[in-house]
């Protein structure tokens, strides 16, 4: 794994331009995770154009050694400051960069106030756009997580039945995937049941399972690190007449964004095809989120496919296509998938059954 950090370092430099009076503090866990391999929850990075530091304290300095083998490891034992400042002194660092989109007022008083360089500068999200092209690592990862995930749905298929609450259906499906080698969910698992399906962030209530009831299942499983997202959407009894017409076209707004992903677009491209034809249906009106988000080591990363998507979409890059339709009083219905840009075609990561499933 050496050679993937140190071609991450590599870019990193090359992207800032790093001079020799210059240097990169990296204060956020998922940027130091990306950069150096190292997991734990106390550490900043010092990048220069020739070292690479990891500065943490003494809980985490075997496990950082053992994780980061490109970064010299320094436990500091006062202070992280004082430890940063002697190292821009033995340096001679006059200029830094910062992460601006991640430090507190406070911390950035501090580092400002405290820390010896001539020159603050806000790194911005020069590291967030590193990270939206995926190497084969990461991909590998991915595509492990959303095997997990279609774990769990087949799992949770049979679990759900009339009286179960939605809590307990999440806490089966977190278990479940904890069994399968996942860490943990990726995020706040959503189980929305009925009226409630119209909430698109519905998480997990104590609401029981009806029959009759439409049922909106939106989770995703962290496999070493990244993460995976996958929503179906599924039927306790006979459904809705309505809500069966929404889910079918619903269905066929997943396969057009899921067609519409290509590289070389921008998101908002994507996201207009099937808005559009949910819009033509009759229910634009109802689909008041975007079409689709990155996903990596975080749940929500860039590019986004909305209306203001205006990244353009590169090979490597995962997305998710999650077309939904909401009304209140009656429930949704939400498809998603997440594949990986690949030239004029996407690789769908999510293999889970998507007609309708009435159980």
């Amino acid at each position: 794994m050496t050679d993937l950090y140190s071609r991450r370092l590599n870019n990193l430099r090359s992207k800032l331009q790093l001079e020799e009076t210059d240097a990169v503090l990296i204060t956020s866990r998922v940027n130091y995770t990306y950069m150096s391999g190292f997991t734990g929850t106390s550490a900043i990075l010092l990048i220069s154009c020739d070292r690479a530091i990891l500065i943490t304290d003494f809980r985490y300095v075997e496990q950082a050694s053992a994780q980061a083998p490109d970064y010299e490891i320094i436990q500091y034992s006062s202070s992280q400051t004082e430890e940063l400042n002697k190292l821009l002194e033995e340096e001679k660092i006059r200029r830094l960069w910062f992460e601006d989109n991640y430090l507190s007022y406070s911390q950035y008083v501090e580092y400002s106030g405290k820390l010896r360089a001539e020159e603050f500068i806000p790194l911005g999200k020069k590291i967030e756009e590193i990270r939206r092209v995926k190497d084969e690592t990461e991909i590998r990862l991915i595509k492990k997580a959303a095997e997990i995930a279609d774990d769990v749905f087949t799992h949770i298929l049979d679990y759900i039945k009339p009286g179960i609450r939605e809590t307990e259906i999440a806490a089966e499906m977190e278990h479940h995937m904890k069994r399968l080698g996942a860490q943990g969910p990726s995020f706040e698992t959503i189980i929305a049941s009925g009226k409630r399906a119209s909430m698109p962030h519905g998480v997990a209530s104590e609401k029981k399972i009806e029959a009759g009831d439409v049922v909106t299942l939106d989770f995703g499983a962290i496999y070493e690190g990244y993460c995976s997202d996958i929503t179906r959407t599924v039927f306790v009894g006979k459904p809705d007449a309505e809500l069966e017409k929404i889910y079918k076209i619903v269905s066929e707004a997943n396969k057009i964004g899921l067609k519409a992903v290509r590289s070389g677009l921008p998101g908002k491209q994507i996201d207009a095809a099937a808005r559009k034809y949910i819009s033509d249906a009759g229910y634009g009106d109802n689909f008041g989120h975007g079409l689709g988000h990155g996903v990596g080591l975080e749940i929500h990363e860039d590019p986004t496919l909305s209306v203001r998507g205006d990244i353009i979409l590169e090979d490597g890059m995962v997305v998710t296509v999650e077309p939904g339709i909401y009304i209140a009083g009656l429930g949704g219905v939400r498809i998603e998938d997440m594949v990986v840009v690949s030239g004029e075609s996407a690789t769908v990561l999510t293999a889970s059954p998507k007609e309708m499933i009435i159980l």
